[in-house]
């Protein structure tokens, strides 16, 4: 039996009046996601509990089958482990964005979507004028970076009590009642205040603007945890498994989970990504391992920009270069199962991650037909099938009615 999970980040979304009241799943032409919900399937699944915050950490958690009330510990963590970053027992990562924020406003969470050169270069200046013995900068993808507390000798000043609001929950917010709070917050907002004037006029900057870029004007610290202990997925579930992402946290479960991580030239980690590469290599990597799993962050982008024409242009080639050509090939090489599932909702109206159910479908071998002929919200929410604890849809997926 070959499976197949293909994540479309944060395409679950409400109906939009530019859509004439439908969503964008229901607006956008997906052939072979709707082939599946007639061969299979439809439910939905709540993968963030209501006391944990709607990110996709815990939400991928879940969708990979951990319970997240056990499991999750920090966003930045995982992170850490894409990296190969080893932490210790007083270690803590911190998640260190590039951001953008003029007048107090969180103008953009990703300082315009700045190359990961750019990124280097500031967060190198972080390390020289900022660091310590305990902290170190660490350089990640764009505007996606690395925090590092390090202290053996005695406990660290941040715990669970620690409170750090994303970014991206902030998009075109104030930020003046966000910044971090708690244990070790004086510590996080002293990096953040003193990278503003070092980075005000840093030739990175400079640069940037003189091409009508957005500046990063500091870092943003939030996502801070220890790093978490978890069961491999072939202990658990008796399976190997693969991942296919351009996104540091899915690259740190992988890495977590014993998964293989699949490197695909062109994958992007946003709206300009190559789906056509990332279904051709998930079609070759059936032949070396149980479950292939491709991530797509490219939908949950188009909603934080709030542009609803992207997220269904990425919804139509995640249809048409990763689904249909990974269901096909399942198809021919004998016994399979296909899940498709957004890990979280991300509203286009509010630009931000959310609590609450998302869409999935289930298809393939041992999959007894339900009434649905699409795969969208409304068809999940007609469906009878439901779990209220997400995390438990990974051992139905596997293992549900096989013959």
């Amino acid at each position: 039996m070959k499976y197949a999970i293909i994540i479309p980040d944060g395409c679950a979304d409400e109906p939009q009046d530019a859509l004439e009241g439908r969503t964008p799943l229901q607006a956008a032409r997906t052939p072979a996601m709707d082939a599946l919900a007639r061969c299979g399937m439809v439910g939905r699944a709540n993968h963030v509990p209501a006391s944990l915050p709607a990110g996709s950490d815990v939400a991928n958690l879940s969708l990979l089958g951990y319970n997240p009330l056990e499991h999750f510990t920090g966003r930045a963590p995982l992170e850490a482990a894409a990296q190969g970053i080893a932490l210790g027992a007083n270690d803590w990562a911190i998640r260190c964005n590039l951001v953008t924020v003029e007048n107090q406003t969180m103008r953009d969470f990703t300082a315009g979507h700045i190359s990961t050169e750019e990124a280097a270069q500031l967060l190198a200046a972080a390390q020289e004028h900022l660091a310590t013995e305990q902290l170190e900068f660490m350089p990640g993808v764009s505007y996606r970076n690395l925090l590092i507390y390090r202290d053996g000798k005695q406990p660290p000043p941040f715990t669970h009590d620690t409170r750090a609001t994303p970014p991206h929950d902030l998009t075109d917010q104030s930020v003046l009642d966000d910044y971090p709070r708690g244990p070790g917050s004086v510590l996080l907002n002293q990096l953040m205040h003193d990278s503003v004037p070092l980075f005000a006029d840093h030739p990175v900057n400079a640069a940037r603007r003189q091409s009508g870029k957005l500046p990063a004007t500091n870092v943003w610290l939030w996502g801070q945890g220890k790093a978490p202990a978890l069961t491999p997925f072939v202990d658990l579930y008796g399976r190997r498994g693969a991942m296919i992402t351009a996104v540091d946290l899915l690259r740190g479960l992988a890495a977590l989970l014993g998964w293989q991580r699949i490197e695909v030239p062109g994958a992007t980690g946003y709206l300009d990504t190559d789906y056509a590469a990332k279904g051709r290599y998930a079609v070759d990597a059936l032949a070396d391992t149980d479950i292939i799993c491709v991530h797509v962050e490219a939908t949950d982008e188009a909603s934080h920009e709030g542009n609803c024409a992207e997220k269904i242009k990425a919804l139509e080639a995640i249809d048409q270069h990763i689904v249909a050509p990974l269901h096909a090939a399942l198809q021919a090489q004998g016994e399979y199962r296909v899940l498709v599932t957004p890990d979280h909702p991300t509203p286009l109206r509010t630009k931000t991650h959310s609590h609450g159910s998302v869409p999935f479908v289930i298809a393939g071998s041992g999959i007894t037909p339900d009434a649905a002929q699409t795969y969208d919200e409304p068809a999940a929410g007609n469906s009878p099938l439901s779990f209220d604890e997400g995390w438990r849809l990974m051992q139905f997926f596997l293992d549900h009615q096989i013959a």
